[in-house]
């Protein structure tokens, strides 16, 4: 049964597009271990297990721990890429827009679109022997364009062996948070400017040079029959609706006060990101307005890593944003 201290670990597991914790679940199903010690560890913290490598808290183990054997090294790579990924997850508000994401195993995608008509956006009666009406899908005429982010890890052995895993991991998950507010970045010119496709957001001005309750009302209905469920402000513009006099009521105030989350009169979940460009809130309805097109998850030079023991490998991650319905994200400035 104690199948996880036998299993031969090697740079090969991350060849397979499936991962390496997917390659290791294939070999060492984690339904093996129900109602034992281990149950409730994944087949990489098995293997941590085995090897006895403390990667959390204070007792954590040096760096070297993982280059005891050419084993526990082929753990390094895997190690990196959630340390980082924990960090990406922290930092990340792409899960608060994103309607949809689609993973590929390519570099080429071409998404569908729908542009209905207002007749269209509503479900007429249909006589008995009409036509029923129809809703056209086509392909986009323009590839979503995917970039690749990330960083270069640049570090030696020597440098690093002796450094606690716990304030490693630190480092590493500021990676990660470089990364997912880069990609937030992607997704808010792909929401104001589009995709490349013709379906730049519309923008909608307001009354005066100053931010009113009167401009977020009329803002929220424009969007029939789309829903403004989220709002992504820059600094400046997340400011000026917390000073709304609206803003100030007990309820409202209690809560920011206290747990510091943005209660808005409309009922949207208000972000503040500096991606959006001053002076602008970007409205969304986030069921149906954005797209994310990525091409694997994490991704490490596991070969450098494994071989050179850090030295200079790249962490990246390739990722695009794509338009689903233009009508469903507008801008306010």
């Amino acid at each position: 049964m104690a199948n996880f201290e036998t299993i031969r670990l090697d740079k090969g597991l991350y060849s397979s597009r499936k991962g390496f914790t997917a390659e290791l679940e294939s070999v060492d199903p984690s339904e093996n271990y129900k109602g034992t010690a281990l149950e409730g560890l994944d087949a990489f913290e098995r293997q941590l297990k085995r090897f006895d490598i403390k990667i959390h808290g204070a007792a954590s183990d040096c760096v070297e721990k993982f280059f005891q054997t050419s084993d526990s090294a082929a753990l390094f790579p895997e190690y990196v890429a959630r340390a980082v990924r924990k960090g990406q997850e922290e930092a990340d508000l792409l899960p608060y827009i994103v309607a949809c994401k689609t993973d590929i195993n390519g570099m080429d995608y071409r998404t569908i679109a729908s542009v209905p008509t207002e007749s269209e956006k509503e479900l007429q009666e249909t006589e008995e022997g009409t036509t029923i009406p129809e809703t056209n899908v086509h392909t986009q005429e323009n590839l979503v364009q995917l970039k690749k982010r990330g960083r270069m890890l640049v570090a030696s052995y020597e440098a690093l062996r002796f450094q606690r895993l716990d304030l490693f991991t630190v480092t590493l998950r500021q990676i990660g948070a470089y990364i997912a507010r880069t990609q937030l970045k992607d997704a808010v010119s792909v929401l104001e400017k589009g995709d490349g496709n013709s379906n730049e957001a519309p923008v909608v001005d307001m009354a005066g040079e100053a931010l009113t309750y009167n401009d977020l009302v009329d803002f929220w209905n424009t969007f029939d029959p789309y829903q403004l469920n989220t709002m992504i402000a820059s600094p400046d513009m997340a400011a000026a609706i917390l000073k709304l006099s609206e803003m100030r009521d007990g309820t409202a105030g209690l809560s920011f006060h206290g747990t510091g989350k943005i209660v808005t009169p409309l009922g949207a979940n208000l972000l503040k990101s500096s991606a959006v460009p001053a002076g602008k809130l970007i409205g969304l309805d986030k069921t149906c307005a954005l797209e994310m097109v990525q091409a694997g998850g994490i991704m490490t030079e596991y070969d450098k890593l494994i071989d050179r023991q850090l030295e200079r490998a790249a962490i990246t991650q390739i990722s695009g944003f794509a338009k689903i319905y233009t009508d469903a994200a507008k801008v306010l400035a």
